[in-house]
């Protein structure tokens, strides 16, 4: 496989730090007494524990992300688990910014994967010029 733009691989990292750093500190917050967080919880009639326990798999999800043997699960596992807080948005009746965060910031994880892995790339399918054809007469 040939190398790949050196360029790429900084941009993926710089985009895999932010992510993981977003993902990281969400779900730290879901671990403080924040009196906007506790009052957003209780009008889904969540507990603090359940609150609790995403957040700690939304910082395991961010951590598998951030190594390099376990990029892909991460961002597989990122990818479920903002489709679930979009979910909750939509359920909310959120307006569209707050819908879209989660989107973004999956978009950017596998933006992420996507420059900094070869192999990923390789098994995209790219569309590619067509042939072009010529007709002998």
């Amino acid at each position: 496989m040939p190398a790949q733009p050196k360029w790429m691989s900084i941009c993926g990292w710089i985009l895999t730090v932010l992510v993981t750093a977003a993902m990281v500190m969400s779900g730290v917050m879901k671990f403080s007494n924040d009196p906007q967080l506790i009052e957003g919880i209780e009008k889904m009639r969540i507990t603090k524990e359940i609150v609790q326990k995403i957040g700690a798999v939304e910082i395991a999800c961010a951590v598998l992300y951030l190594i390099p043997r376990t990029t892909v699960l991460g961002a597989m596992l990122l990818n479920g688990y903002l489709g679930g807080a979009v979910f909750v948005h939509v359920q909310k009746g959120d307006p569209i910014g707050e819908m879209m965060t989660p989107v973004i910031i999956g978009v950017l994880a596998w933006l992420g994967v996507f420059l900094r892995e070869p192999r990923l790339r390789a098994i995209v399918p790219w569309r590619t010029k067509a042939p072009t054809v010529t007709v002998n007469q």
